[in-house]
């Protein structure tokens, strides 16, 4: 079997040498994603001249998979003619995705030439709030009624469901669209062809609202092992699905938003190499600042500190290991709760279960590292290194690295969860932020027990 990279310099070599033919045929055997891929690879003018050869009903599916900014560039040179039929072979929420990302201008000379019904389904798409389920469902679902026979649901499918996102859930609706009940294909398949769709389907129904958030719908999908959920609107009625395909987009794009927040970025849409420098630059330069300013309250700890830090210059040496372990230690905490809350197995009434269980996995890891600490400061700093560390500096330190830990764990479960409760993302709460919390923190703690013991 040849392998991508074969296959792309055949057909090089077929459109160059003007083998139109042979290119269709060899293009019609790659799956859309590959094609959209191998068109992508194009120059401009080449790229558009080969996207005209492809056949109707294959030439959506492969816009569909193609990079934002070809798409752009095709409907920017295309035709009303031929955009109109791209917009109608596009399932509906692909359709919109694509509008949502275009200029406005662009948007209005679409939705112009498409079809009423098709411009109706696309402005009420566009029209639900970001991050709704009404945001990411598709309306390309199969309906049947409950007076059907499974013979006549089987001969429903096969007409109608070349068009459809899914046919293996079909949804059972009554003449106002209400959700009445679900059959698999299973179902139907395995039924006697006399059976009727209202004796054999399931009417215990999992669905979601248009306007519930897209995180909960992903997270019944997961948890239920669907295809295919559907959604409904405030009367009940079906208006679309969100498939296991659109779920995982959705995962795929809060795990990006989440860890760019945890790592102090605004989230942005445009993947990294799409992104101008200027516009990276908008996304990290305002966290950036605020953990600058931040970190003028340890400096003014610090500051205050000064007289006795003169007195006792051994401690200096250790306040980056001191500030970098509680960080680390609060980071560890967040990320786990934050994860543990993105995926539905921590609830915001969990918080002092886990607040005790952080705690004690504090402590165990606060005495571990208090203990290797003073034996390396007598091993390594004084014999070593000569650096005279006394035993009281010496016990000082290790008493406030296991302080620090236990505080810095402890906080670094409850800001998240604390987030969560008062409508934040917790992903907000993540190290960036934690670690300046947690550098000011562990120095009071490491300037009161050295008060407390050496002064």
């Amino acid at each position: 079997m040849e392998n991508r990279e074969e296959i792309f310099e055949l057909l090089n070599s077929l459109l160059l040498d003007k083998k139109y033919a042979e290119f269709m045929r060899k293009i019609d055997e790659l799956n859309d994603i590959d094609a959209a891929e191998y068109l992508e690879s194009l120059p401009d003018e080449l790229m558009l001249s080969a996207f005209r050869m492809l056949k109707k009903d294959a030439a959506a599916g492969i816009f569909s998979f193609m990079d934002f900014e070809m798409q752009e560039s095709i409907i920017e040179r295309m035709s009303d003619t031929e955009i109109a039929m791209i917009i109608e072979d596009l399932f509906v929420d692909d359709a919109v995705d694509i509008l949502e990302e275009l200029p406005a201008i662009m948007v209005k000379r679409i939705l112009k030439i498409s079809r009423p019904e098709t411009r109706n389904l696309i402005n009420k798409f566009l029209s639900y709030p970001e991050y709704s389920a009404g945001s990411v469902m598709t309306a390309e679902y199969i309906d049947l009624h409950k007076e059907m026979t499974v013979s006549g649901a089987i001969e429903s499918i096969r007409k109608k469901g070349v068009d459809k996102e899914t046919i293996y859930v079909a949804y059972v609706t009554n003449e106002s669209r209400v959700l009445e009940g679900i059959v698999s294909l299973k179902d139907l398949i395995f039924a006697k062809p006399d059976d009727l769709i209202g004796d054999i389907m399931e009417t215990d129904i999992l669905c979601a609202n248009t306007l519930d958030h897209q995180e909960d719908v992903v997270a019944m999908i997961q948890k239920y092992d669907m295809l295919a959920l559907p959604i409904v609107d405030k009367e009940n009625r079906l208006v679309g699905i969100v498939t296991v395909d659109d779920a995982i987009d959705v995962i795929e794009e809060e795990a990006t938003e989440d860890i760019e927040k945890m790592a102090a970025i605004v989230p942005s849409d445009k993947p990294y190499m799409r992104a101008g420098v200027f516009e990276i630059w908008k996304t990290r330069i305002p966290w950036l600042l605020l953990l600058m300013l931040s970190a003028t309250f340890t400096g003014q700890i610090i500051a205050s500190f000064e007289g006795k830090l003169a007195a006792i210059p051994a401690l200096i040496a250790f306040i980056p290991m001191l500030m970098g372990t509680g960080g680390n230690s609060g980071g560890q905490s967040s990320v786990t709760i934050i994860r543990g809350l993105a995926v539905g197995e921590i609830e915001n009434g969990d918080i002092w279960r886990i607040i005790w269980k952080e705690t004690r996995v504090a402590f165990l890891c606060g005495i571990v590292l208090s203990v290797c600490n003073f034996l390396k400061i007598i091993l390594v700093d004084n014999m070593l290194f000569h650096n005279e560390v006394s035993l009281a500096a010496n016990l000082v330190v290790s008493l406030t690295l296991l302080a620090t830990v236990v505080v810095a764990k402890i906080v670094g479960c409850a800001l998240p969860v604390a987030a969560k409760k008062i409508g934040l993302d917790p992903a907000v709460m993540a190290s960036p932020f934690i670690t300046t919390i947690v550098d000011a923190v562990s120095l009071l703690i490491y300037f009161a027990i050295a008060s407390a013991i050496l002064l």
